[in-house]
């Protein structure tokens, strides 16, 4: 049975289960920098507000390469209330004060359709771009996706996306542009021992981060309380003050 200290260890990296990317084109080259460990944390139903907050935030530029037009907010808050966090997977960066400023939407086909497919989806906070995070969500998502037993995943972008194609061509995804509309798509390998333990590993981090995370929001809530009482009394005392 995996300890707790064991599965810490894996998610600060001292293990052997995360050593990504998971899914590389080529050979990374001796003198390239190892990817950042980012903590990402599953998305579930109480998070819808965070969710539209994040998605609202958006410029109209962001939205249209996130959802191939120019959504609205009305739009958007459709897309919110309408996710199926029973079928899909959603996972999240969030930052010290649990701001969702990265998520991804990993979409699973319908029972009906091919079960070994799914659609890779990913918005980034305009103060946050440039720190890899849209790179580092696609490879949580793909080990998610090979360990559901999915072969095959598709990015749909505009052609204009460069940063999400960039991912894609970067993961050794083939990509192909009719107009102004890019496809890219991305076999999968089967899952395989390090991958199980890998999202194990990798959710156990995201949760110990988001946590500690929410203890020094609370403690600073409360030395900012505390201040808030301290700077009352001493007012109060001064005017008292013969």
């Amino acid at each position: 049975m995996l300890t707790a200290k064991t599965l810490l260890k894996a998610s600060l990296g001292l293990g052997s289960f995360l050593r990504a990317p998971m899914v590389e084109a080529q050979p990374r080259e001796s003198f390239a920098p190892p990817p950042v460990m980012v903590p990402i944390r599953s998305i579930g139903p109480r998070e819808r507000g965070r969710i539209a907050q994040h998605l609202l935030a958006l410029s109209p530029h962001d939205r249209y390469l996130r959802f191939g037009y120019a959504a609205a907010d009305e739009q958007v808050q459709r897309y919110v209330d309408g996710l199926d966090f029973d079928r899909d997977e959603l996972f999240g960066i969030y930052n010290r004060r649990l701001d969702l400023i990265a998520m991804a939407h990993l979409a699973f086909a319908p029972d009906d359709q091919h079960s070994d497919c799914a659609e890779f989806g990913v918005s980034v906070s305009a103060h946050a771009r440039g720190r890899g995070y849209g790179a580092r969500l696609f490879e949580r998502a793909v080990v998610v996706a090979r360990n559901e037993g999915v072969g095959m995943l598709f990015i749909h972008a505009l052609s204009e996306n460069a940063a999400m194609l960039k991912i894609a061509r970067n993961a050794g995804a083939s990509v192909v542009r009719s107009g102004s509309e890019s496809e890219a798509h991305l076999q999968l390998p089967s899952a395989t021992f390090d991958s199980r333990m890998s999202e194990i590993a990798l959710e156990h981090y995201a949760a110990v981060d988001y946590q500690l995370k929410t203890r020094a929001k609370q403690f600073w809530a409360f030395l900012a309380s505390l201040q808030e009482v301290r700077s009352g009394m001493r007012d109060a005392r001064s005017k008292s003050a013969p």
